[in-house]
């Protein structure tokens, strides 16, 4: 029962205030705050409206802070690159599942023989079989 609830305190997730985010980042508050009025973050609130930033928020903000601090890119770049970010990992799961379904319907039930074909020293592939038909090759 103890371990069960070390788990759940592991696996929940972690909020902070604003207030603590922008000392952890060394920026204003009012900073962030314009970061979620223009969209580039999205802090869940509390019952009392406050806002609540996680992880994921927290790494959302180290991206933002390194593409201004470090490259110098102004909040409609920032914008951009993460419309760009968004569209990007949406392409790769349609492409992961893409790749899924051609996996599940052309090579179920055959990772024997491409795994023997993998492995093997000389690797032969199946020969193309061209059917010669002679009868009509000499009357024509």
């Amino acid at each position: 029962m103890e371990s069960r609830k070390k788990k759940n305190r592991n696996n929940a997730k972690k909020y902070y205030h604003i207030s603590s985010v922008a000392r952890m980042y060394d920026i204003h508050p009012q900073t962030l705050r314009l970061y979620e009025r223009e969209g580039l973050l999205m802090p869940s609130r509390s019952e009392g409206n406050t806002r609540l930033y996680s992880d994921e928020d927290l790494r959302q903000l180290e991206f933002i802070l390194n593409l201004t601090r470090d490259l110098g890119v102004n909040l409609a770049g920032i914008e951009i690159i993460l419309n760009m970010r968004h569209k990007i990992e949406r392409i790769e799961a349609e492409v992961n599942e893409f790749i899924e379904y051609i996996r599940q319907e052309f090579f179920e039930g055959s990772e024997e023989e491409f795994e023997m074909r993998h492995k093997a020293l000389i690797r032969l592939w199946p020969a193309k079989i061209v059917r010669v038909d002679h009868e009509k090759k000499e009357t024509g």
